[in-house]
């Protein structure tokens, strides 16, 4: 024993982040969570011009914003590791334009260079260790002009020791998924140092929250 902090691997991580939401995609649209539902709310909210467009959705889960970018976008391909989660995603929403890929993020993503208009990744950069290839992939795949949007729980709730969690039916354990603190700096820098131009950053909190709260959820708008 060298009494050195132990480093996990990032496949450990991504492996225990998997299974953690392939247990709660059992229940995930059924729990209340206010942070999912304020999700939902601002991404539909957004400046993105997703009529007609070409969307690529980072951690697509249940489908819950999968199923309004595939109302309106011309082709969704929508990522996510979890098989239990997509399980619901593929449920919940069936249309020929619209592709499913079980596939990890930190991955090069199964997409050709500059196909896309749209990037979209919401509640999933927290569970990523090194945003940088997340970047560098949402710069090759855009087209010219195209958006980069994320929208993540607030680092402010994360210094308060927040990160995403749920109630296991079975054992009724509190079960935290495996996230990593990034401030805000870390999620506009890194998309501007992969040559992104900065449109939008706004700070969220849901309506019924105390006035005097942190933000819940923080969001970006990029620029290719």
């Amino acid at each position: 024993m060298t009494g050195e902090p132990q480093v996990r691997r990032t496949a450990d991580i991504l492996s225990d982040v998997a299974q953690a939401y392939d247990r709660w995609s059992r229940r995930y649209d059924d729990d209340h969570n206010a942070t999912r539902d304020l999700d939902a709310r601002i991404v539909r909210q957004s400046p993105l011009r997703v009529a007609g467009a070409h969307v690529l959705e980072l951690g697509c889960g249940t489908g819950k914003n999968s199923e309004w970018l595939a109302a309106q976008g011309r082709e969704l391909v929508a990522l996510d590791f979890s098989p239990g989660m997509l399980d619901v995603a593929r449920r919940r929403v069936r249309a020929a334009h619209v592709r499913f890929v079980e596939h990890d993020i930190t991955r090069p993503w199964p997409v050709e260079p500059a196909s896309m208009d749209i990037v979209v990744g919401n509640l999933v950069l927290e569970h990523v260790r090194d945003l940088r290839p997340v970047y560098t992939e949402a710069a090759r795949v855009l087209r010219a002009g195209g958006q980069l949007f994320v929208c993540e729980l607030h680092p402010y709730r994360q210094l308060r020791g927040s990160q995403a969690h749920f109630e296991d039916a079975e054992t009724e354990e509190t079960v935290p998924v495996t996230a990593f603190q990034h401030s805000v700096s870390e999620y506009v820098n890194g998309a501007l140092d992969a040559g992104f131009t900065l449109r939008a950053l706004g700070e969220h909190l849901e309506e019924s929250a105390s006035p005097d709260a942190a933000p819940r959820l923080l969001s970006v708008l990029f620029e290719r």
